[in-house]
């Protein structure tokens, strides 16, 4: 049994072995910059022009061109809104339309917009975490310029209806975008079926390098660049590309979606048989729907005792785990998005999240079920509230 279990494969992933092997050539031999004539930037350019080629089939995009690559998820988040925002405010159009669990990247874009003029209305996700497509069509307005709402939520793992929300939008003449951040690489991704304007991703959710990403683009959609100076990426995004970046990406999307029947089908079954062992623990409870979630994704939460006390004690046994996004995991507040769930402070101060790759085993899962329980067991022992939600039980 491995001494170590990495189970935060949701705030990142380890550099695939193909990936490193494709970007060490740029790093040293190919390192010219694409904007040049000569050919060592030539052959940069070669590699920038098969990478997009390359991720454009990952997610069945109609062209290349239709994929601009960015510094990341955030990057690409903040473009694809504030960028259609401001295409919606040409045609008088100053409503957007979100949920109100997206990730930070998305919400605090949209507060931003709504300090310059823009009116945001936020669906409920309900105790499931789950979108009703029924509540986005009340919620779309003649003056709706942008829907953007997530694939699938970073904490939780809830999986969208996307397609059909994605319909709704177009039906009444409004953009639609997803990050989906937490889904490429992950679960089979069709741009063409599932209809949407804009897609955000980054590399290192899948065995990519940290620092790349891509927003892929509908043809027929020209948003305002989001950072001025040169030409790269056709004149919508300036900035020297970053070649091994963009390369080392491509490889590992690449890998990732060959084989991803099968490997979902044993991280589902690693997934469920972690979630079944750790109900049996009292006041115990599973956050969002068991169904539409991503596969390699578990997040519960341990009524009487503080996540950053369990997430400590399960270091020390070897164990990394998290309470929520990376991106907040400084925060004393309780997630944001298990309190849009409907759970109260106490309860949401106390979740943990354990989310798994292709490189977890099952070994990994009997190596939690054997560590956590007694963590729970000895964090309650020592805990006031756990006192006295037991003693409020017992009148």
């Amino acid at each position: 049994m491995s001494e170590y279990v990495y189970a935060d494969n949701a705030a990142t992933t380890r550099l695939s072995d193909a990936a490193f092997e494709a970007m060490k050539p740029y790093f040293t031999e190919y390192f010219g910059n694409p904007s040049s004539l000569y050919k060592l930037g030539a052959a940069s350019q070669r590699a920038v022009d098969k990478a997009r080629e390359d991720i454009a089939g990952c997610i069945n995009a109609p062209r290349p061109t239709d994929v601009y690559f960015v510094s990341g998820g955030s990057e690409a988040d903040n473009w694809a809104i504030k960028g259609a925002a401001e295409l919606g405010l040409k045609k008088g159009k100053k409503h957007i339309i979100s949920s109100r669990f997206e990730h930070h990247a998305v919400l605090h874009t949209l507060e931003y917009l709504e300090k310059h003029g823009y009116e945001v209305t936020l669906l409920e996700v309900h105790e499931d975490g789950l979108v009703r497509p029924e509540e986005l069509e009340a919620a779309i307005r003649e003056d709706t310029a942008l829907v953007t709402i997530m694939f699938a939520n970073n904490e939780i793992g809830t999986i969208q209806p996307i397609k059909e929300l994605a319909e709704i939008a177009h039906k009444h003449g409004v953009l639609f975008h997803t990050d989906a951040v937490q889904a490429v690489g992950t679960v089979e991704i069709d741009v063409q079926e599932l209809g949407v304007d804009m897609l955000s991703m980054s590399g290192h959710k899948f065995h990519g390098p940290k620092g790349v990403g891509a927003l892929y683009i509908k043809k027929g959609i020209r948003l305002p660049s989001l950072i001025h100076g040169g030409a790269q990426e056709r004149g919508m995004r300036a900035g020297t590309e970053n070649i091994a970046g963009v390369v080392g990406m491509a490889a590992a999307l690449k890998e990732a979606v060959e084989n991803i029947p099968e490997r979902n089908a044993r991280l589902t079954k690693m997934r469920d048989r972690l979630i079944d062992g750790l109900s049996v623990i009292d006041r115990s409870r599973v956050n969002g729907d068991r169904v539409h979630r991503l596969p390699g994704n578990v997040n519960m939460c341990f009524e009487g005792i503080e996540g950053e006390s369990l997430l400590l004690m399960l270091d020390l046994k070897g164990i990394s785990a998290s309470s929520g996004s990376a991106c907040t995991s400084g925060s004393l507040d309780p997630s944001h998005v298990l309190l849009a769930l409907g759970l109260p402070h106490e309860i949401a101060h106390g979740s943990l999240r354990l989310t798994f790759s292709d490189e977890n085993t099952e070994e990994d899962i009997d190596r939690i079920l054997s560590v956590l329980p007694p963590i729970v067991e000895r964090l309650r022992s020592m805990s006031p509230l756990w006192e006295k939600i037991v003693n409020n039980s017992k009148d």
